[in-house]
């Protein structure tokens, strides 16, 4: 192992030699010139012992030493040394002049001659690695007494104190002890340094800045395993070596230097300090940046100490590897605000729990009286995490939210921290569907609105004019990711906004941008759109034509619209916001999406999802249009359930259900079956395609009405050697093929192909086509699922006793040509198909809203024990 360390000798002429010492065998010694001496060698070999040992506080004959004519021990200043030195090559020297290392197999080293005029003082001992010893931190946060004699108040949280946090954090799985190791942390940090807090936060989340305004650190692989090489002292194949037994570099860190010795003591590192160098890392760009990149790490590294080490370079790394996401620092902050000691100024009556009842809940669980204290902090828990996650939700800057609740708590955090233009707000997603049945099955009667889901890219605009008429435009992705330079025609286009309407003042609009054809304004597919640069892109460089489609409102002249109803919401967006298709390319088009009202009727619906996919779409989103409010019915049997509002907010008595009530708010950072995804590919979710045989068509209806739609199909039946009936199918087609097809099935006396009865051995079960078709192509086909039919009698008494199955929304995706009707699936194929997704039910959809980034375990009991941890 090669032992690096470099040290000043500070002489009574102000002279300067700098000694590198590498445990290899060999000595190179370089000093800066004197001016009477030039070559000589300065280190007394038995100070040089001194340097490899360990020495104690004292060192015999020591006494009586005048320290002010010795040279003095320091550390370099960077920048210092290597520019201003004479190398002394040791091969130059005499043999008998050589200092060697002593080692278990080499000859006693020979004693150079020492120096009359000056002498070696290390009268330093060594700094022993070892890590400060903190209180466990997975106590019960509302038992934890977060008295911590390692910290001083008012003083700056060492990084120490929080490498033992993420070192507890990862030594478990279990959700409750996350929430408690976070919860103390976090608590301990307010009490004793505040301004701790969001360093603090921001390595805890592993993270450096707002999602919109990103900081990246830029370090790669190389300048870290330099770093911890230098530092070290390993060659690079020793640690190639660890990482190959370990399989982390945090933990090839914490070996590596778990055997370097310190001479002199470096200062503690802070958290502050830690987030504040990554911060300068970032910054670090032109030539020579790698190389300020890994004198900053190795900085850092240098000062590092037992377990700091490991997690500082899994931070360097950006894998912390421990459970502490988004949601839990969350939770952990509510409850610290909530538990924080009263003599703070950040205690709240309302919001916090006084110290003599935290108490209480060391007392007997068995006691009511402790249960009803510890309800009363679960409650409490409760109301402030639900409030910061509002908040991050509508507001996500940890920077924001933290200055807000150490000026004065829980109190008021939603007003000091509101939506902001400029700011992005999470946005509410939608839970996916198989099928328009299951949509109607799970909105069980409420009004919806079904619009085009553009194959596109989400964007979030935020538009205000300043008082000097100057528009400020931001475009934000689904991620918050700020892409405003991506899109200068948008820009264009929002400023045309304010030019039309003078009194407009701010606005923030959620929509999808499509890449689209400029002459006809027919829509292309986002492969067309990702061909543009993601940032710094020019107007003259614009080679494709965007349309912003419009689909929501939350924010319009200083109003916040996310608690109004759809309706409202799309009211104004319309009302405000006109179609502009502007004649420059230098313009974005602007519409509003596509839609279709379910009270249209389910055949209009079921069109309007057709000609969603015909048109390149990806497929439909529904949303709840109508406020539901919960309402007790004593008639009958008391029961708790929803109602629908009308147009004029009075009850629809028409409309009411049992089930969970839907809101048709815009909720940031939900995700809820109040707005639905119906996507071919969820469409296609049945995994398994089926070759089927067209054997049937109904005359088409409206401007389907020249052709054969919907297409009755078949599997084949080999046993009695006929095709049979098993699903309808209208999507998937184009205009083209349905002409095609229309023609090659034409209706005639001559047909051999077509026919208004019966003519070829089908067995059609309850079906009862206009005409019938001859069995003579295979088509590739995919559904939503399979069900249990009346109407169909394929695979009769192989999945039920009575009824057959049936391929519930089918979609065309191509003829098989290399397929005969023999070649196409069975009904025992339809039966396996029907049970392998038996148990599926309806996977990834709530009943209301859930959070978007919370994890299955989100539901886990408060009362689990630790003992359940795998």
């Amino acid at each position: 192992m090669v032992v690096q360390q470099r040290l000043y000798l500070e002489g009574s002429e102000s002279e300067h030699s700098i000694i590198n010492v590498e445990e290899i065998g060999l000595w190179r010694v370089s000093r800066t010139q004197s001016q009477e001496e030039k070559g000589l060698i300065a280190a007394d070999q038995s100070r040089l012992d001194l340097y490899f040992s360990s020495p104690t506080n004292g060192h015999p004959g020591r006494e009586g030493t005048d320290h002010k004519k010795e040279p003095q021990l320091r550390l370099a200043k960077p920048g210092e040394g290597p520019h201003n030195t004479e190398i002394i090559d040791v091969d130059l020297l005499d043999e008998d002049a050589l200092p060697t290392v002593a080692s278990g197999s080499s000859p006693a080293p020979a004693r150079p001659p020492s120096s009359p005029r000056r002498t070696l003082n290390v009268n330093v001992p060594e700094i022993a690695v070892s890590d400060i010893e903190y209180s466990t931190l997975t106590t019960d946060s509302s038992t934890f007494r977060s008295e911590t004699p390692q910290l001083q108040a008012g003083h700056a949280v060492p990084y120490s104190f929080l490498a033992h946090a993420l070192s507890e954090l990862s030594s478990t799985r279990s959700r409750i002890s996350i929430l408690n190791i976070l919860t103390n942390a976090i608590r301990v940090i307010i009490e004793y340094h505040s301004p701790s807090l969001l360093p603090a936060i921001y390595l805890l989340s592993n993270t450096l800045s707002p999602p919109y305004s990103p900081v990246e650190l830029g370090l790669g692989p190389s300048v870290i395993s330099k770093a911890i090489q230098h530092v070290s002292g390993l060659s690079s194949g020793a640690l190639k070596r660890l990482y190959t037994s370990t399989g982390d570099v945090g933990d090839v860190a914490f070996q590596a230097k778990s055997k370097v010795r310190t001479l002199v003591p470096h200062p503690s590192l802070t958290a502050s300090m830690v987030y504040s160098t990554l911060l300068q890392i970032s910054k670090c760009a032109g030539q020579g940046a790698a190389a300020k990149k890994q004198g900053l790490v190795e900085r850092l590294l240098v000062s590092a100490k037992g377990e700091e080490v490991r997690y500082l370079v899994r931070t360097l790394s950006q894998n912390l590897r421990v459970g502490a996401v988004r949601t839990s620092i969350f939770i952990a902050l509510a409850r610290a605000m909530v538990l924080v000691k009263p003599s703070s100024t950040l205690y709240s009556s309302e919001h916090c729990i006084d110290p003599t009842l935290l108490k209480r809940v060391d007392l007997d669980k068995k006691n009511k009286k402790a249960n009803t204290v510890k309800d009363m902090v679960k409650e409490k828990f409760k109301a402030a995490e639900g409030l910061i996650r509002r908040v991050y939700a509508q507001h996500p800057s940890y920077d924001d939210i933290i200055n807000a609740l150490l000026e004065s708590g829980l109190e008021g955090l939603s007003a000091k921290v509101p939506l902001t233009v400029g700011i992005p707000l999470h946005p509410t997603l939608g839970s996916p569907a198989r099928s328009l049945s299951e949509v109607y099955t799970l909105l069980n009667g409420r009004e919806f609105t079904a619009e085009y889901k553009y194959d596109g890219q989400r964007a979030q605009i935020h538009a205000s004019k300043q008082v000097d008429d100057t528009v400020n435009v931001h475009i934000f992705s689904r991620h918050l990711e700020d892409m405003t330079t991506k899109y200068p025609d948008i820009i264009a286009l929002v400023e045309v906004f304010f030019s039309t309407r003078p009194d407009l003042r701010s606005f923030i609009m959620d929509s999808e941008v499509v890449a689209i054809n400029p002459h006809n304004g027919s829509l292309k597919t986002f492969q067309e759109l990702s061909y543009r640069a993601r940032k710094d892109v020019l107007i003259k460089d614009v080679g494709v034509q965007v349309g912003v489609f419009a689909f929501d409102l939350m924010f319009l002249d200083g109003e916040i619209l996310l608690s109004r109803p759809l309706r409202e919401r799309r009211t104004l967006l319309r009302l405000n916001f006109a179609p502009c298709t502007p004649q420059e390319q230098s313009v974005a088009r602007f519409d509003h999406v596509t839609s279709c009202e379910s009270n249209s009727g389910k055949e209009n619906v079921e069109e309007f999802w057709e000609k969603a996919i015909e048109s390149r779409c990806e497929g439909l989103m529904i949303k709840v249009r109508s406020v539901t409010v919960q309402f007790f019915s004593l008639s009958n049997n008391p029961v708790w359930g929803t109602q629908v509002l009308d147009n004029e907010g009075q009850p629809d008595v028409s409309v009411q259900t049992r089930r969970k009530p839907l809101p048709a708010t815009y909720e940031p950072d939900k995700r809820t079956t109040a707005w639905l995804k119906l996507k071919k590919d969820y469409v296609d979710g049945l995994g398994d395609s089926l070759d089927l045989i067209p054997i049937g068509a109904w005359h088409g209806n409206g401007r389907k009405a020249a052709w054969w739609s919907p297409i009755l199909l078949g599997v084949w039946d080999a046993e009695s050697g006929r095709a049979v009936a098993v699903c309808k199918c209208m999507s998937g087609f184009s205009d083209q093929f349905y002409k095609e097809l229309t023609e090659r099935y034409k209706i005639h006396e001559q047909s051999s192909v077509c026919s208004n009865r019966p003519t070829w051995a089908c067995d059609m079960g309850g079906y009862r086509p206009h005409v019938y078709f001859k069995p003579q192509e295979v088509w590739e086909i995919r559904g939503a699922d399979i069900t249990i039919s009346p109407t169909s009698v394929a695979a009769l008494g192989l999945a039920n006793p009575s009824r057959g199955l049936s391929l519930r929304f089918p979609r065309f995706i191509k003829v098989s040509e290399d397929k005969g009707v023999m070649q196409a699936s069975t009904p025992q194929f339809l039966a396996d198909l029907w049970r392998k997704q038996d148990d599926r039910g309806l996977e990834g959809v709530d009943d209301g809203l859930i959070d978007v980034d919370l994890s299955d375990d989100i539901a886990e009991s408060e009362e689990e024990s630790d003992d359940c941890n795998s």
